[in-house]
């Protein structure tokens, strides 16, 4: 696997323009990362450059292609640059080209505690680029526990570190919070991998809870109950409650669950279970159907 610098680098060589500069920025052109680092305003003095980086370059979007998200992944499996914007990228490579793998963890903890919203993101978002990863693990479960959802989904979404790092606590945590704030499940790099039946037992009583209340359950949640239906007391009945009383999207969602039950003589004894799910209904459907209904 590439460095952190290389993997964010090649994500845009060979002439992107992906990062550009509209208008005066006080001679600084910025056309790819290899052209932050040798220039004397971002090297001279680390805090002070990183610290006037957005007001020097901008905050635009981030503009990649197939081939950059292509080449991202490439560099580093699971990594998804989405949603970035200019000043987060510079940011983040001028933090991995001049900071010794030894000083990382420090300077980035200095950077977090003093960190507004938009620089908290990117330091989020670059977990998976750091040397040492297992260095950064309590730095990411604070994160997770933001009450800023931006931040929380800045550890949760589109980041592998998590699929990487956590332990099973710290992962179902993670997925409960995201149930609770309305976030979606879908960006979770290695979601399957990672599911478990204490999880599975979490969310069915989370469900339990909620149709108590008389509230809605995000269909979503499914997902991580259907691979141990079979070993969750209960579980089989939630489903068959669903396809007697839930919306047409808690049905798909049922059924699209029970096809990942890997034990298939005790769901298809249900008189419920039907295996002709459309291929075109995926989770990520699941998901956007979801937001477009609250």
């Amino acid at each position: 696997m590439r460095t952190g610098l290389e993997s964010l680098s090649n994500c845009w060589r060979n002439g992107s323009s992906v990062i550009q500069t509209p208008g005066p920025t006080h001679g600084i052109a910025i056309r790819s990362i290899d052209c932050l680092l040798p220039h004397p305003f971002l090297t001279g003095h680390f805090f002070l450059s990183i610290s006037q980086i957005g007001r020097r370059i901008g905050k635009l979007d981030l503009k990649l292609g197939s081939n950059d998200f292509r080449r991202a992944g490439e560099s580093r499996p699971g990594w998804n640059p989405v949603g970035w914007s200019v000043d987060q990228a510079a940011r983040l490579a001028l933090l991995l080209g001049t900071t010794p793998p030894g000083e990382f963890p420090a300077r980035l903890e200095k950077l977090c505690r003093s960190a507004d919203i938009s620089e908290m993101l990117t330091y989020y978002r670059g977990l998976p680029l750091y040397p040492n990863q297992p260095a950064y693990f309590f730095r990411a479960t604070e994160g997770l526990r933001s009450n800023i959802r931006p931040v929380f989904e800045s550890v949760a979404h589109h980041n592998p570190y998590p699929l990487e790092q956590f332990d099973e606590n710290s992962w179902n945590h993670m997925v409960l919070k995201a149930i609770f704030i309305g976030s979606s499940l879908a960006p979770m790099v290695g979601f399957e991998a990672r599911t478990n039946v204490n999880l599975a037992r979490m969310l069915c009583h989370y469900a339990h809870e909620r149709w108590a209340a008389r509230r809605s359950v995000n269909p979503e949640l499914w997902r991580a109950v259907g691979p141990f239906a079979h070993l969750v007391d209960g579980a089989m009945n939630d489903f068959k409650k669903i396809m007697e009383t839930g919306s047409e999207l808690d049905q798909l969602a049922a059924m699209l669950a029970l096809q990942s039950c890997p034990d298939k003589r005790v769901v298809e004894s249900w008189p419920g279970f039907n295996s002709s799910i459309p291929v075109a209904h995926t989770w990520n459907d699941i998901a956007i159907s979801w937001k477009n209904s609250q």
